[in-house]
C-alpha cells in the first residue's frame, strides 16, 4: 500500500506503472481513477463493486481496507507524514498473519543472519 495525494488517473497511472509489472492482471472497480489503464498494463478487469460477482471478486480488497481503517481508529492521531509508516506496518502485519508457531524460528533466523554474513 502507498499513500498518494490523489486519486487522479495520472496519479495512479503513475504509481501502476512504477509498481506493477506490465504483464500483470490488474483487478478493479469501475472508478474513474483507473479508466486510461491501457498504456500502464496488457490486462485491467473493471467491474462494479454493487454487483453481485464485483462484491465476490474485490471481496478481499474491501475486507483489508477495512480492516485497514479499524487499524487506523486505534491510534489517537495519525498524521500525514507518517501516514506511510502506518500502512507498511498494517502489510507488514497482513503478509506474516498465518506465521503462527514458525515466527519464533524466522524471528531468531532473521537475527542471525547479518552475523553470518559478516564473519566470513
Amino acid at each position: 500500500m502507498v499513500k498518494i495525494d490523489n486519486l487522479k488517473a495520472k496519479t495512479a497511472e503513475k504509481l501502476i506503472k512504477g509498481l506493477i509489472d506490465k504483464k500483470a492482471v490488474v483487478q478493479t472497480d469501475e472508478s474513474t481513477t483507473y479508466s486510461n489503464l491501457e498504456d500502464c498494463i496488457d490486462v485491467h478487469v473493471s467491474e462494479l463493486s454493487s454487483t453481485k460477482e464485483g462484491k465476490f471478486n474485490l471481496k478481499w480488497a474491501h475486507i483489508a481496507i477495512s480492516n485497514l481503517k479499524r487499524d487506523l481508529q486505534k491510534y489517537h492521531m495519525v498524521s500525514e507524514k507518517m501516514l506511510q509508516n502506518y500502512l507498511n506496518e498494517f502489510c507488514y502485519k497482513l503478509n506474516r498473519r498465518y506465521f503462527g508457531e514458525k515466527l519464533f524460528d524466522r524471528l531468531v533466523i532473521a537475527s542471525i543472519c547479518p552475523y553470518l554474513y559478516t564473519s566470513g
